[in-house]
C-alpha cells in the first residue's frame, strides 16, 4: 500500500484518526509512526505514516458493499532481498501461482518486472504498490526480462485469495 509520510503526532494505540490538511480536508487515515524503541511504550520520533484517503475510501466502500475488501494480485511471490533494478519473481516453484493471470502470461520463476503499465519498476515495494493501485479485473501491460530479453504481456489482476 502506498503511504503519505507525516509529522502529525501518532502515538501506540491512537492510529487509525484522520489526517488533515492545512484546509481541514481529510487526506488519509493515520497508520503506523516510527519509533526508537521496540516496546509498545516507545514514543514517536515524529515520523508518522497514513494510507492515503483515496485507498482508505476504497477499502470501506468494498466493506460497506460487500462486508469485506479484497485487492488485486498478478499472481506472483517476490523476493524481497533482491537488490538488482526491478522486482524478481521468487524462482522457487512458489514464485508463480498455478493458474493465476502471471502463469496464463507466461512468466516464470526468475523473470524480473521493469515496468507496469507505464510505470517504471525499481523494487518488489514499487510493484506491490502499482498493483494495489489497481482494481480487480484491470487489466495491465507488464514489461519483464528474462535471460537478459525484455517481453511484454498483458494480463487481468485478480483478487487476492482469503
Amino acid at each position: 500500500i502506498n503511504a503519505l509520510q507525516t509529522d502529525a503526532a501518532i502515538n501506540p494505540g491512537n492510529s487509525g484518526g484522520p489526517l488533515v490538511d492545512s484546509t481541514g480536508a481529510v487526506i488519509g487515515v493515520n497508520s503506523a509512526i516510527a519509533s526508537l524503541g521496540s516496546t509498545s511504550q516507545a514514543g514517536s520520533i515524529g515520523l508518522g505514516f497514513a494510507i492515503p484517503i483515496n485507498q482508505a475510501r476504497k477499502t470501506a466502500d468494498q466493506l460497506i458493499k460487500n462486508g469485506k475488501a479484497t485487492y488485486p494480485v498478478l499472481g506472483v511471490s517476490l523476493d524481497l532481498t533482491f537488490t538488482g533494478l526491478g522486482a524478481l519473481i521468487a524462482k522457487s516453484s512458489s514464485g508463480i501461482m498455478s493458474g493465476g493471470p502471471a502463469q496464463k502470461a507466461g512468466l516464470k520463476p526468475g523473470d524480473i518486472i521493469i515496468k507496469f503499465d507505464d510505470r517504471g519498476i525499481n523494487a518488489a515495494e514499487e510493484l506491490i504498490v502499482a498493483v494495489r493501485s489497481k482494481n480487480v479485473a484491470d487489466r495491465v501491460t507488464i514489461t519483464y526480462v528474462r535471460d537478459g530479453k525484455e517481453y511484454s504481456a498483458t494480463l487481468s489482476l485478480i483478487a487476492a485469495k482469503d
